[in-house]
């Protein structure tokens, strides 16, 4: 169950094995069924959520019902409404499986516990905040300044792993474009090539 956590965690800072162990009582594994919800929009997100298997997504809904992809989440990556996960304040995002998938689940105060207990932990979440913000920085960026052609072909390059295992209307929400748009653009390389 934590062997992908271990990894990842590993990966990043340096803890014993028995460091390692010990920090798992502070997750909660859950296993989430394709369209169920982690969190909806108005509720508080209570926990940050490493995706052990499968496929998530953070969404938004606007006023017309039109959703509007804000961030996929696969294999040893984490999802969560940051901000409500940080304030307590009411969620603005959505977060759903798009498959079958497995979480291992962190609330606000197990964390405080977590990097109170293996301080080592401080250094993991400042690395992900990090990365998070660099990813955020980069897609408002490409989303000001790209095409949407150019868009595509920034997320197929950021991203290879979802073009093939995500469905093409997921994609186009995330460029925000229409799944026609996508079809088109998609065409329009594949003649190119």
């Amino acid at each position: 169950m934590f062997d992908r956590l271990r990894s990842h965690v590993m990966a990043r800072i340096e803890l014993t094995e028995e460091q390692f162990a010990e920090s798992t009582r502070f997750f909660i594994p859950r296993h989430l069924r394709r369209k169920e919800f982690l969190l909806r929009a108005g509720d508080t997100g209570r926990y940050i959520a490493f995706v052990n298997r499968g496929c998530l997504r953070s969404y938004t809904i606007d006023k017309k019902g039109v959703e509007h992809v804000v961030q996929f989440a696969i294999e040893e990556w984490w999802i969560a409404d940051l901000y409500s996960f940080l304030t307590d304040e009411p969620a603005t995002y959505y977060i759903d499986a798009l498959e079958d998938s497995e979480v291992l689940l962190l609330d606000r105060p197990s964390q405080e516990e977590l990097c109170a207990t293996l301080p080592a932990y401080e250094r993991f979440f400042r690395l992900l905040l990090e990365r998070n913000y660099i990813a955020n920085h980069r897609r408002i960026a490409a989303t000001l300044s790209l095409t949407a052609e150019e868009r595509y072909l920034f997320f197929m390059k950021t991203y290879p792993q979802f073009v093939e295992r995500l469905p093409q209307h997921q994609i186009a929400s995330y460029l925000g474009i229409t799944p026609e748009s996508l079809s088109r653009i998609r065409r329009k390389l594949m003649q190119k090539s």
